[in-house]
């Protein structure tokens, strides 16, 4: 099974984007969070990126 980031990241970024529009979400919550928890975010996707590795 491949697992692709890229495609689920754009699902996800999509995803918020219409529930914000839609008024059931707000971004600024999202950023407030992500200024917080941004060095996690980098934690995460290296260990992700060592862990799949290029086969």
């Amino acid at each position: 099974m491949h697992f692709r980031v890229g495609p689920i990241v754009l699902i996800l970024v999509g995803v918020l984007f219409l529930l914000n529009n839609l008024g059931l979400f707000q971004l600024k919550e999202v950023f407030r969070a992500m200024g917080t928890w941004w060095p996690l975010i980098l934690i995460v996707v290296g260990a992700a990126g060592l862990i799949g590795g290029k086969r």
